[in-house]
């Protein structure tokens, strides 16, 4: 977007540069692993997330700037740098970052968990009967799978698929004096573990892990019999994997999207990660295959692809090193799903996920399903788990004879396949499945229920700012409403038609829908809060969001700022927003908010935009431009007073962290909270979440109201 302040007069405004901000935020990740704070398999995930993050980084993010740059195309941001200064700076900062998450991993992990009786073992540091058995393992269970792959005249250079492991072999034929290497690559398939359990005892009786990679290698020699291996290491190629698809051109966007994902394993090479050791020849001759500049190469020492240690956490069975098993709390009120619509009729219910549960979203949709007065069902699906309960209550409404519509967006990015699959499941069972608006990806979360009562019919709705997923449920700190009131129920319905039918302007007073209304509105409360700063009112803003991108959105912030509105900004990850310059953003404080859930909620309040009260909003959007113009968006007012009451006590006790939240400076570093008092240690999310268990264990107590909630650190 451009610069909106064009002109020789107005000052120009400072905005940190995207890309180099979300390494920033993947920094912050990485110290989570690093701390000494949480359990050893809980930092062995996080170094994993390090990986997945990269990976979609470079697919997505790097993959664009090199087509910029291989276009001839070096448009300036707002930030003033262009794609080869991007370019640069990004692969500083992730060969940085790459070099200190292996540190982390050989240094602290690894050390901790021998300490603990586990131990990742190369081939080898096992013991006699550990190799004996690993030998065995590789002949019976790996080397029936494996495809060696001769590269010469007669065999030319075979295309490699996106993030798979492969070992590549420099070969010698000792039958001839001419010393030349021959190249030989072995594709590992992606159906074998990672991670494998050596299956012997050690004395001591220690856990025992090796990688598949370090198995292969040691016995690749049995790949080429007859010829001598002089050198092996694995390696893994990252490619374009964005997908490029004008919706108004294609009849059948589905089959299209499907095609797609066939080519996203041939996009182009964008990384190139591989393990010391290799020959330095045939990595250039490698490399020139894959047409690769030589910046992106990164040399690994230690496992390629941390990803894979997930399936490590979950096969090690030691629950004093990680995280306490967590219950969710399920309200008294929503403890019976049959009486699920007769309390939402009492009175709007607002829940806070994980600490609260997500099964009454579930039984939502169950009970509608089952009860004979639900005519319909309308719902929209972004994101959902394998053997999803929401998939299976949608089929079970449909084959009771319910109408049940449900928006599956099949492009949203990297669960497009899973989606696609969902929708033909559902179309199969008589669901009306639609894919949304041209142009356009529908990203808010929404499901409503028409129900006759009486001789009426009434909606019943549930709003989200997370996706219909149990699984990141569980970890994915989120908001949920359910409410029957007539002024958002009604444009809930007109929501709904607009993506399944035809609407030029759809009206909407009380929901922020994007593209339509969202941005604007947003920049209304903003404008509001800075008059009311300048004619003396009391004047405040407050957001939690994800990421904070959008160019207006950010001047506006910054002319609230010099107007004198305090601004607190909770953002986890992206933020162009420079805070604490003088004279533009002295009254912008960014925090950060990183700990063992992921912050994933967006509230918004506005102190003084509604005369008497303020605007309390949650929702599906971040402060992004896709957000704001090119996805449907819902954002939804908070009523009810004692959600109100509650949601800001939320954005408070955030505002009030003093473990997990780290403040943005102005020179783009983060750094943590003062603690000045000991007994002023606070985690907002240790708060939420003892504020669940003290009310479990109340209720499970049956004696509530004699339970006082005892959090495990002391607001400020």
């Amino acid at each position: 977007m451009s610069n909106t302040n064009t002109s020789n007069n107005a000052p120009r405004f400072p905005y940190f540069n995207r890309e180099l901000s979300w390494l920033t935020f993947n920094r912050r990740v990485l110290e989570q692993a690093q701390s000494p704070d949480y359990p050893l398999l809980e930092r062995m995930k996080f170094l994993a997330f390090v990986s997945s993050n990269l990976d979609e980084f470079f697919e997505i993010r790097v993959a664009g700037l090199l087509q910029q740059v291989k276009s001839g195309a070096n448009e300036r941001g707002p930030d003033g740098l262009g794609a080869k200064e991007q370019l640069r700076r990004v692969q500083l900062m992730v060969k940085r970052l790459v070099s200190d998450q292996y540190d982390c991993w050989k240094q602290q992990i690894v050390p901790g968990l021998e300490k603990s009786e586990i131990l990742f073992c190369g081939y080898d540091e096992l013991t006699r009967s550990e190799k004996k058995w690993v030998k065995q393992y590789f002949e019976e269970q790996v080397f029936p799978v494996l495809t060696p792959l001769a590269i010469d005249p007669a065999h030319p250079f075979p295309h490699l698929s996106n993030k798979a492991l492969y070992i590549l072999a420099s070969i010698d034929d000792p039958k001839t004096r001419i010393i030349e290497r021959m190249m030989a690559i072995v594709s590992i398939p992606r159906v074998l573990p990672r991670i494998i359990k050596v299956g012997v005892n050690r004395r001591g009786k220690p856990s025992v892990y090796i990688s598949l990679g370090d198995i292969v290698q040691r016995f690749i020699k049995r790949l080429f019999p007859g010829y001598k291996v002089t050198s092996a290491v694995p390696l893994r190629i990252t490619r374009n994997s964005d997908l490029y698809i004008d919706d108004e051109e294609v009849e059948n966007l589905l089959s299209k999207i499907e095609e797609e994902l066939m080519n996203r394993h041939k996009g182009d090479a964008v990384r190139l990660e591989i393990g010391k050791g290799a020959d330095p020849k045939l990595i250039q001759e490698f490399i020139h295959a894959i047409k690769l500049p030589t910046e992106n190469v990164y040399t690994i020492d230690g496992p390629i692809n941390f990803f894979r240690l997930m399936t490590a956490y979950d096969l090690i069975d030691r629950d004093d090193l990680k995280f306490p098993k967590h219950t969710p709390y399920l309200p008294k009120e929503l403890e019976d799903p049959q009486r699920i619509f007769e309390q939402i009729a009492a009175k709007d219910i607002l829940l806070h996920h994980p600490y609260e549960s997500f099964q009454p979203i579930i039984d939502f949709l169950n009970q509608a399903a089952h009860d004979p007065q639900v005519f319909a069902i309308k719902q929209t699906l972004y994101r959902t788990s394998g053997d999803s309960p929401i998939i299976k209550a949608l089929i079970e409404a449909s084959r009771r004879g319910k109408q049940v519509t449900v928006l599956v967006e099949i492009k949203a990015r990297f669960d497009e396949a899973n989606n696609i699959q969902w929708a033909r499941q559902l179309e199969d069972e008589g669901v009306h499945v639609v894919y949304g608006i041209v142009g356009l990806k529908t990203h808010c979360k929404t499901c409503m229920v028409v129900r006759r009562e009486g001789t009426e019919l009434r909606r019943y709705v549930h709003l989200g700012t997370g996706n219909y997923n149990p699984k990141t449920a569980r970890f994915y700190t989120d908001l949920s409403l359910f409410t029957c009131k007539k002024d958002i129920t009604e444009e809930v319905a007109g929501l709904f038609n607009t993506l399944t039918g035809f609407s030029l302007t759809p009206s909407f007073k009380n929901l922020l829908v994007a593209p339509f209304t969202l941005h604007n509105t947003m920049q209304k409360y903003i404008r509001s809060e800075t008059h009311n700063a300048k004619t003396g009112k009391p004047a405040r803003i407050i957001a939690q969001t994800n990421s904070l991108v959008d160019q207006g959105t950010i001047d506006n912030l910054y002319r609230a700022s010099q107007a004198g509105v305090k601004i607190d900004l909770i953002v986890r990850g992206i933020c162009n927003l420079v805070p604490n310059i003088k004279g533009v953003s002295e009254n912008i404080r960014v925090r950060s908010i990183l700990g063992r859930y992921l912050e994933h909620s967006r509230i918004f309040y506005f102190e003084n935009s509604n005369g008497s009260q303020p605007h309390i909003f949650a929702g599906s959007a971040d402060w992004m431009p896709r957000n704001f113009y090119r996805r449907v968006e819902a954002v939804f007012p908070i009523q009810d007073p004692d959600n109100r009451k509650r949601v800001y006590e939320i954005l408070k006790t955030y505002l009030q962290d003093t473990h997990h939240a780290s403040i943005l400076r102005a020179n783009g570093s983060y750094h943590k909270v003062s603690r000045k008092k000991r007994n002023s240690l606070l985690s907002a999310q240790d708060f939420f979440y003892c504020q669940a268990k003290s009310k479990c264990d109340a209720q499970a107590a049956e004696h509530p109201e004699e339970t006082e909630i005892v959090p495990i650190s002391k607001p400020i």
